[in-house]
């Protein structure tokens, strides 16, 4: 699973707003967790545990405008986030934030850094490390 794109983000003043134009525009399903202030976003079909069931959709997330969540990001799925991090600064990239877990851990981890463009990638880190 490692370097793979596999989430993207997109930011939102309303995110409620959001996801009625992305629904509506494009079909995708939205599922509210009220608890992180996020809505998770499937873009195709997906399997028991929500994640994309066939080849060529990734699935995503809308979230309030705001800190590293300024324009939308892509998120690379990598097998540990703070071997990942190491790497990233070795090759001149920053950490923006380290490996946090999303919720209480049970859906992995998360973390983002700039590249050396400068741009705000996400890294994603499947499951309790």
């Amino acid at each position: 699973m490692s370097g793979e794109v596999g989430h993207f983000e997109i930011p939102a003043d309303s995110p409620e707003r959001a996801r009625k134009f992305y629904s509506a525009a494009f079909g995708w399903k939205m599922k509210l967790m009220p608890e992180m202030d996020y809505t998770m976003v499937s873009t195709g079909k997906v399997d028991k545990d929500g994640m994309p069931a066939e080849p060529g959709h990734i699935g995503g997330g809308i979230g309030k405008r705001g800190d590293h969540l300024m324009h939308p990001v892509v998120t690379i799925m990598v097998d540990d986030i703070s071997a990942s991090e190491k790497i990233i600064e070795q090759h001149g990239g920053k950490i923006l934030q380290k490996k946090q877990p999303i919720g209480d851990g049970t859906m992995g981890w998360t973390g983002y850094f700039k590249d050396s463009e400068g741009n705000t990638i996400g890294l994603y880190q499947w499951g309790k490390r």
